[in-house]
């Protein structure tokens, strides 16, 4: 252990893995912060507080059973010329689960505002982390086989997730505040959830997308947004300053 504190090499690991970590982990703060807004305000921060705990726990365990996430890539049987692992079928699982979700989020932001009263009733506390816990695994199935691939000294993977999560759960709040104060935002969010979904199911069924491509749509898109709300600021302080 007190090897890896002066290894050069381990502390490059240990940079690259926490960036992928936190790349990777975006769309997980994005689905974390939309699913903690069904809940009361007062129950918001900890469904997200906890959610990520669970995350966390979720990931350490990925990791301290290395050799079983290694057998999730042998194949379990094939379709014609394709071959379906374990992964394979968990990604396409949790593709399927985003679109659905993603849909009836829409759905309910555009259209279903006066169903909200019933929406938040069913919403509860625990099925909001069951859902958080059940993408999470799908989220970091592929962060933890990255992980994997690049280290190969265990404590520099943990450290890797433990640093990555810390500044998820600090961005999670302004995160999720933001998305929730702002519509268009919300939607482009759940539209990147949707884009998410579909390179999952892809990837499932061996057509693999660089979710590169994916990050790039989205930030565009939200450099986009940025610009159309700061336009609307400045109309908004020049319609104030007019009727001042």
């Amino acid at each position: 252990m007190l090897d890896l504190l002066s290894d050069p090499d381990a502390w490059a690991s240990l940079l690259t893995l926490t960036a992928l970590e936190i790349v990777l982990g975006i769309d997980n703060i994005i689905f974390i912060s939309i699913m903690a807004a069904k809940l009361p305000a007062h129950q918001q921060e900890k469904a997200r507080k906890v959610g990520l705990a669970l995350a966390l726990i979720t990931r350490l365990l990925l990791l301290a059973s290395i050799a079983w996430v290694a057998t999730l890539t042998q194949p379990l049987f094939s379709v014609g010329s394709l071959a379906v692992s374990g992964r394979d079928l968990i990604l396409i699982g949790g593709g399927l689960f985003l679109l659905a979700k993603g849909t009836m989020e829409i759905h309910h932001t555009v259209e279903g505002h006066e169903e909200e009263g019933v929406a938040r009733a069913v919403a509860t506390f625990t099925g909001v982390v069951i859902q958080i816990m059940f993408l999470d695994i799908v989220f970091s199935l592929d962060s933890v086989i990255t992980a994997v691939g690049m280290s190969d000294y265990l404590p520099v993977m943990v450290a890797a997730v433990v640093i990555a999560m810390a500044v998820m759960l600090f961005a999670s709040g302004p995160v999720g505040d933001f998305v929730n104060r702002h519509t268009t935002v919300k939607m482009l969010a759940l539209s990147f959830l949707l884009l998410v979904g579909v390179a999952l199911v892809a990837d499932g069924l061996g057509f693999h997308i660089p979710k590169g491509y994916l990050y790039f749509a989205i930030a565009f898109s939200a450099l986009v947004e940025a610009l159309n709300l700061m336009a609307a600021g400045r109309r908004k302080r020049r319609r104030a300053a007019a009727g001042g």
